[in-house]
């Protein structure tokens, strides 16, 4: 049974593959007895010998006066070399993503175009999130954060918790909710300043989020049924929703100042995934609900219900 195919399709060349398995066939040979054992050549069968010895695949055996003579080394040795070059791999691909975005500038510079990425799934949204995390500016967001919380929480925590060990800061609107005003105490300030969107009628679950960031601006979708993200690396998109958003960041009043109104008899809010029909008594009373409380440090698990940014 030949093993060249599966073994050229995961570690080895096809020339490492043959030599390997004509060893593990053959046992130790002088590398010119073993070229007459394969389709090789017999230059190439000293080089690709010299690979397989670098790679810890062969050991070569020498001895004074004698010709030297490659003996295979057990099997188990490619699953160290499949481990290792995945683990190259992640490296490669987080050095790579940390750069990406400059990259894409530099490009978006010289040809003028906007770069435009389209990611989908869980994977995906997380890809989107990660990209601000090399961002030299504040980053500006609109977040659903109940619809965070119910979908996409545990990227969110890995995302918070990276962005706050790089202390990249961000200003963070939500929509005025009891449950929003819960979350932005929780925050960690040093990072994060946050104020709330107010509606009359309260809002629908919007399940979606908006950056702004360092010449680019990013959109993401995560209801269950679809999750999508699009970064657009545009300097001219960026400065608008940029204006846009500080314009509204000035105007916006302080949580304090808010009253969390509930909807009227018959109307219905989604609050975290659940409907709640409330009643006239209770929707002609406005509640009005404090600012939030200073944060205080401590150690969360990964049962907290909330996420510090």
């Amino acid at each position: 049974m030949s093993y060249q195919e599966t073994l050229s399709k995961s570690i080895l060349t096809p020339a490492q593959s043959e030599v390997y398995e004509a060893l593990l066939t053959h046992g130790a040979e002088p590398a010119g007895s073993l070229a007459k054992k394969t389709t090789l050549k017999r230059g190439l069968v000293y080089k690709v010998l010299d690979e397989l010895v670098g790679m810890g695949l062969v050991e070569k055996e020498e001895e004074t006066g004698k010709v030297a003579r490659f003996t295979p080394k057990h099997p188990s040795v490619l699953r160290e070399l499949v481990e290792s070059r995945q683990k190259a791999l992640k490296d490669a691909e987080f050095s790579l993503e940390s750069v990406l975005p400059s990259l894409i500038s530099s490009f978006n510079l010289v040809s003028g175009a906007p770069g435009i990425e389209i990611y989908e799934g869980p994977e995906g949204i997380e890809k989107v999130l990660n990209d601000s995390l090399s961002s030299k500016t504040v980053i500006y967001t609109y977040a659903d954060i109940e619809a965070v919380r119910k979908n996409i929480d545990a990227i969110n925590r890995r995302y918070m918790a990276k962005r706050e060990k790089l202390g990249i800061e961000k200003k963070l609107f939500l929509f005025d909710s009891a449950i929003s005003r819960e979350y932005m105490g929780k925050l960690a300030p040093s990072v994060t300043d946050t104020k709330l969107i107010p509606s009359e009628k309260g809002f629908p679950m919007l399940e979606s989020a908006m950056e702004i960031y360092d010449g680019s601006v990013a959109y993401v979708t995560f209801s269950k049924d679809k999750m999508i993200g699009v970064i657009i690396h545009d300097p001219f998109m960026y400065e608008l929703h940029k204006h846009i958003f500080e314009y509204m960041w000035g105007k916006a009043p302080g949580p304090a100042e808010l009253s969390v109104h509930k909807p009227k008899k018959g109307s219905v809010k989604t609050t975290a995934g659940t409907d709640e029909a409330e009643t006239a008594d209770e929707a002609s009373a406005p509640e009005t609900v404090s600012g939030p409380k200073p944060f205080e440090v401590e150690d969360y698990d990964d049962d907290e219900y909330f996420v510090r940014l």
